[in-house]
């Protein structure tokens, strides 16, 4: 430790011993003194104390004279004096430990050195200074134990202010804390240097310091105090160590929000709008009615109508009724694009049909090379690959750094905390020596590496812990086992009299936690922290660093328990452990996804056969699960091609890919499942004499365009996506959009063949997953071929209850009004998104690393450090140097220092808590030749420098006969080949005796380049405040951001910063933005696409706008179900598009070109766009509903039982929305909005395939034969 330094500075400052004997101060007069010389110690281990001296102060010789006006300055050239030649040079010492400290401050120092000699030398001691109380000194003799110190207060004040805010870059902290124990006020100032604490290297004897009413014989000491923000540039110290002298920065940026009361203003605006929309259309919507019921009111016309059987129960007095022969007339155009699509898809249906074998040979050899791709498959799970541009400037930065300075460190981190009081006890601190002892024996099992072959060693020798054992250099034999609780006062109180092994204080918010006020010994948490070297991924250093950190997990794991028996809880984190817990929540995650998967394919085998117990055994037969598993295989065969294919380009798979594309595909493969089979049923009984191979071709027919509608929109939506900078995203963008189109490609040729050889299979009545088997049934009851024979429940509802329900005036009126307010509410909740991912969430909710997270935020009082890093800063020129610096007195006003300084000032918003560390004021104040510890060379040379501990007799200080001599102005301080020359000596000095020395701070800081004599690159570390939230991480990026900024414009440097999660935060900086584009992007390619393949425009922009409110409404219940916007939300949101068109584009297009059979039978009850949405529920509503919702939705609710947090918010939570909400738009809001504002509809021209072939007819299934057999027939045994 080094109390014997600077503590017993204080000891040397205020004790001198005096020569003589006397009574206790009596005479308070002008040249009289009150001490004078030494006369003896307390004990043989104590200092020096003075001796009572109540006599006139006396003249020094003139070598005396020399030295005094060489320590306190010309005033003292003609004055006597109350010390002697001995007295003298223990000051000089003590001052010059002091000046090691607050040299870069002129007035601090000034100040400080008139406050010592004005005690140790005025001739006036005794009108200040009254003697109190005596002692015996070993030798018998009489010493002063305690005395009063009379200080003006006005003067106190200004000595206090003059040095309050004098950093210590060593420690990134201030010096009061080591002068003045943290002092916050002269009185405890001033108190802290009088206090006995001769043990402590405090003041060996007590000087109280009265303050109040004066003794009338007393005249409190008064000097002329210098001011730290003087005009005179001999006294006048530097921004960083005086606020007074500080520029003026411009007011922080604060982001504009703009408030009404407590609701934002674009909230309040939406909400107003939305009240507004709502009185004008209930004000017109009402009009219409009276208007309706007017003038113009005709019962007997309407009777008639009636009578002619026409009008709906719905349908208000004074309604037009459309004839069937207007209908007719409404739907007798047509448009070219559906008929070509419909001829091409046909003819593609045909071909598939005909040679179903042929089509799913190809489709799998197809599959099988696109899959070759597999070969070349990698799993990117580097966070900074995923979810970093490489383009991106903070990715730019980052790369700057680790090529400059290395990558940044590995942090092993531990908590050891007692929940229920003090975590400090005696046994608690030998046990801990033992564990850290083990954790450096321990090696690796493969590589045999040791912490001491991993760790950071910045002064060559030792490694960095940062740990409470440090303060005892990690040797419990420097614990005392009775005074443990003094000594950790003492270090936390001046951690750079506790210096460990690595020679860089440790502060003790780093170490201890949980801690009231400056109570460190009462702390609730011990904060320990390994660091190791760090290097490039993949890397021999790293992959030995695993190792190691492999085994200090597994050893930390049985601490834990050690710490349980003791009543303490450990918590930790390794440098592996957050990926490694990721990959069990990945692991988890894939068995819930695969779970998820199997329930869907269940659901949708047995939906699409419509199994009835009351079938019998023809439900065998009718059953489809076959072709569900072929739906569900085509799925994994797209995803596996869009999987080959991409890898063979190159592109990584990310583990959203592999969790989400699934899901999605499978989201838009069941629906066109679905569709495809359920319109299939309908041609059956449209075309029951066609063969099935026309049939199945009339099916993809009249459903590819549609398939193609929304396969189109969701394929471009998505790969828009790709041209996103963020590569999580673009990957997903880029496999999603692939997948889709595969799957669509497999679903209208290899589905088709599989649709066909089903529908060959149940009309030759074999058996379902056994088609060998086949069955002799008695047919079904002859039925008229229409188009609801064998209608499942699901479409009778739909058509009997639910379409007439919703299209009824008064309910679409409602329906309209309630998703238009549930739109603008979500609208009004969206500002109120969160940003960010927390750690705790992304892990499973067992793991270890939650008590890490938790601890992390409760109990460690430090921020993460950031970087400010120069680029090309020539600073070896004097301007160069002038940019950069703040503790002299002509750095630039708005220099880098200076301008971090006065943000430091202001932390709640620069997010900046502590001085920065100036490596080039350090270098040059380790210049100061009054610093005679710090540059030294060896006798006769300036090319070798003296060891740290040599004697004075053997060096020469650097810069002692210099011309111009070493000054706050910095002229004459060295520049070019000079400057690295003395920087090369610097950059190798350890802290100890000079604190300034540069190894230990700032060996890893500096780039020089020797060669081009200039500073390739350099950073000054500062800290931010504790960071809490991800709110406060992200702030702190962007705060940052701006500091550089502001400091680049200023000083002419290139200045960026740097913080190790700077990088995984730089998403937030646009991700609002991102998100927009690419929502807006993909709405713009739904409008197109679907107005072009619709034929209508308005019809279009329904089926956009509908798209939009499920985002936007999906947005409102990210607020209120606390889902935040990042990376994996933002996937979750392009989702969100592409399955909603799913909902929408199949029914928009039903509702554009309706099948003219269901239209037929709502012409006595519909009209108009009432008619045509009516008849587009009956055909595909079903489908949408069995299909995709329901699928999707026993899927999603087996998420809920992940243990996996992320998945259960992220995944879970949005999906589970995103089925209901795109359910509810496309079922009810779609078709509403269709009503009012559809485009015109189109007829389908009839398409004839080719002569009929009555070999295999669909009819024969519901025929009767000529002779049947009794009931009993329907048992028959099954045939071969």
């Amino acid at each position: 430790m080094r109390s014997a330094g600077l503590l017993l500075l204080i000891a040397g400052l205020l004790a001198w011993a005096r020569l003589g004997y006397g009574a206790i101060t009596e005479v308070h007069e002008p040249g009289t003194c009150a001490m004078y010389k030494n006369c003896g110690k307390k004990s043989f281990f104590g200092a020096q104390l003075p001796c009572p001296y109540n006599g006139p102060a006396a003249t020094p010789d003139p070598g005396m004279r020399a030295t005094l006006v060489d320590i306190c300055g010309a005033e003292w050239a003609e004055t006597n004096v109350c010390c002697d030649a001995d007295q003298l040079e223990n000051l000089r010492g003590n001052l010059k430990k002091a000046e090691t400290l607050i040299s870069s401050c002129p007035a601090c120092q000034a100040n400080f050195v008139e406050f010592f000699c004005s005690f140790s030398c005025s001739p006036n001691q005794s009108q200040f200074i009254n003697i109190t109380s005596l002692g015996t000194a070993t030798s018998g003799s009489d010493i002063v134990t305690e005395l009063d110190y009379f200080v003006d207060d006005l003067l106190a004040e200004k000595f206090y202010n003059s040095c309050k805010d004098v950093k210590f870059s060593a420690t990134n902290g201030y010096v009061m804390d080591l002068i003045g124990g943290g002092a916050t006020n002269y009185k405890e100032f001033l108190k802290f240097l009088g206090d006995e604490k001769p043990l402590l290297g405090g003041s060996p004897f007590q000087i109280n310091f009265p303050w109040g009413e004066t003794p009338d014989e007393i005249d409190r000491l008064e000097f002329d105090a210098k001011n730290c923000a003087s005009q005179d540039v001999r006294y006048r110290c530097a921004c960083v160590d005086c606020p007074g002298a500080c520029p003026s920065l411009p007011p922080a940026k604060e982001q504009f929000q703009c408030h009404i009361g407590a609701l934002p203003c674009f909230s309040l605006a939406v909400i107003l709008l939305y009240a507004l929309m709502l009185i004008v259309f209930v004000l017109v919507y009402k009009s219409i009615i009276q208007f309706n019921r007017g003038p113009f009111y005709k019962p007997e016309r309407l009777r008639l109508l009636q009578e002619n059987g026409g009008a709906s129960e719905d349908e208000e007095e004074g309604d037009i009724v459309e004839t069937s022969e207007l209908v007719e007339r409404e739907l007798a155009k047509t448009y070219k694009l559906h008929s070509i699509l419909q001829s091409k898809f046909t003819t593609l249906g045909l071909f598939c049909a005909q040679f179903p074998g042929l089509v799913i040979g190809l489709s799998l050899l197809f599959v099988g090379i696109m899959s070759l791709g597999w070969f070349h498959f990698t799993i990117e799970t580097n966070p900074v690959r995923l979810w970093v541009s490489p383009q991106s400037e903070t990715y730019l930065q980052k790369q700057f750094y680790d090529e400059q300075f290395g990558p940044f460190y590995r942090a092993e981190q531990a908590f050891l905390v007692n929940e229920d009081g003090p975590v400090l006890t005696y046994d608690t601190l030998k046990w801990w020596f033992e564990v850290e002892s083990n954790i450096t024996a321990i090696t690796s099992p493969v590589y045999g590496t040791t912490f001491d072959d991993i760790c950071l060693k910045p002064t060559g020798e030792a490694c960095v812990v940062q740990s409470i054992t440090q303060y005892f250099a990690g040797d419990i034999d420097n614990v005392d086992v009775d005074g443990w609780k003094d000594q950790i006062a003492v270090c936390t109180a001046n951690p750079v009299d506790c210096l460990p092994p690595f020679q860089q204080p440790l502060k003790p918010s780093m170490v201890l936690g949980g801690v009231d006020g400056e109570d460190y010994v009462n702390a609730h948490a011990i904060i320990i922290s390994w660091v190791a070297n760090n290097d490039e991924e993949g890397s021999d250093h790293v992959q030995r660093a695993m190792d190691w950190e492999t085994v200090l997990e597994a050893y930390l794991l049985e601490v834990q328990e050690q710490a349980a028996s003791r009543g303490l809880r450990l918590s930790f984190n390794t440098e592996i452990s957050l990926e490694k817990e990721l990959n069990k929540s990945t692991n988890t995650d894939a068995t819930i996804v695969v779970v998820s998967y199997i329930f869907m394919f269940i659901y949708a085998s047995m939906a699409l056969g419509k199994l009835s117990w009351k079938s019998g055994r023809r439900s065998l037969i009718e059953s489809k699960f076959t072709l569900g598993l072929f739906g569900i295989i085509i799925v994994l065969l797209s995803v596996s091609a869009s999987i080959g294919l991409f890898s063979i380009i190159g592109v990584p798979v990310t583990l959203i890919i592999a969790e989400v594309i699934p899901f999605l595909v499978l989201a838009v493969g069941v629906d066109n499942i679905f569709l495809l089979s359920h319109e299939l049923e309908l041609v059956n009984q449209e075309y029951p004499n066609e063969p099935v191979e026309h049939r199945v071709a009339r099916t993809v027919g009249k459903m590819g365009p549609s398939i193609l509608l929304s396969a189109s929109c969701e394929f471009i939506a998505f790969a828009l996506g790709s041209a996103v900078a963020m590569p999580a995203v673009r990957n997903f963008a880029i496999y999603a959009a692939g997948a889709v189109f595969v799957d669509a490609i497999l679903q209208m040729t290899m589905f088709v063949s599989a649709l066909t050889l089903d529908q060959l299979r149940v009309e030759d009545n074999r058996v379902d997953c056994l088609p060998l088997l086949k069955l002799q049934l008695r047919p079904a009851a002859t039925s008229s071929s229409t188009v609801i024979t064998k209608e499942s429940e699901l479409v009778r509802w739909i058509r009997t209850k639910y379409a007439p329900a919703i299209l009824k005036k008064e309910a679409k009126a409602i329906i309209l009004m309630v998703f238009c307010g549930a739109c603008a509410l979500s609208l009004a909740l969206i500002p109120k998104i969160q940003l960010g991912l927390d750690q705790r969430i992304a892990v499973p909710s067992e793991s270890f690393l939650v008590n890490y997270f938790d601890d992390l935020y409760d109990y460690f009082d430090s921020g993460p450090p950031v970087y400010f890093v120069t680029t090309e800063s020539n600073v070896t020129t004097r301007a160069g140097q002038k940019a950069l610096c703040g503790r002299f007195s002509t750095c630039n006003e708005y220099s880098l220092l200076n301008i971090l300084e006065q943000e430091r000032k202001r932390p709640e918003s620069s997010y900046i808590s502590e001085p920065a560390a100036s490596w080039i004021d350090d270098f040059f104040h380790w210049l100061n030749p009054q610093l005679d510890e710090c540059c030294r060379f060896k006798k006769g040379s300036t090319d070798e420098m003296c060891s740290p501990f040599a004697r004075d007799w053997q060096c020469d200080v650097c810069y002692a006969n210099k011309d111009p001599a070493w000054n706050i102005t910095m002229n004459g301080l060295p520049e070019g080949e000079e400057f690295l020359k003395f920087f090369s000596f610097w950059i190798d000095s350890p802290s100890d005796p000079c604190p300034l020395g540069g190894k230990a701070p700032y060996s890893n800081a500096i780039v020089p380049d020797y060669e081009r004599v200039t500073i390739n690159a350099s950073s000054f570390r500062t800290s931010h405040t504790p960071l809490r939230s991800q709110d406060d991480f992200i702030n702190a990026f962007a705060s940052a951001k701006e500091i550089a900024k502001t400091a680049s414009r200023e000083t002419g440097v290139e200045i960026f910063p740097y913080s190790v999660f700077y990088i995984f935060f730089d998403q937030y900086d646009s991700i609002f933005r991102l998100t927009t584009t690419l929502i807006v992007a993909a709405l713009a390619a739904i409008l197109a696409i679907s107005s072009l393949l619709l034929g209508s425009i308005s019809s279009g922009i329904i089926v956009t706008v509908t798209v939009g409110m499920i985002v936007i409404d999906i947005m409102g219940v990210m607020v209120v179900w606390g889902i935040s916007l990042n990376a994996v939300s933002l996937v979750n949101l392009v989702i969100c598009v592409g399955i909603g068109v799913e909902f929408c584009s199949h029914l928009a297009r039903a509702f554009m070109v309706p099948n003219k059979d269901v239209l037929d039978l709502s012409r006595s009850r519909m009209k108009g766009n009432d008619e045509r949405v009516w008849a587009a529920l009956v055909s595909v509503g079903g489908s949408v509903l069995s299909g995709i919702t329901l699928t999707k939705l026993i899927g999603v609710i087996v998420l809920a039982f992940t243990r996996s947090k992320i998945f259960e918010i992220y995944y879970f939570r949005m999906w589970l929305s995103l089925v209901i909400i795109a359910a509810l738009h496309g079922l009810m809001l779609l078709p509403v909005a269709l009503s009012y504002f559809g485009g015109e509809g189109y007829t389908l021209e009839e398409f004839t395939i080719g002569p009929e072939n009555t070999s295999r007819r669909y009819r024969a299934l519901f025929e009767e034969p000529e002779s049947v057999e009794s009931e009993t027939d329907e048992e028959e045994e099954q045939g071969p």
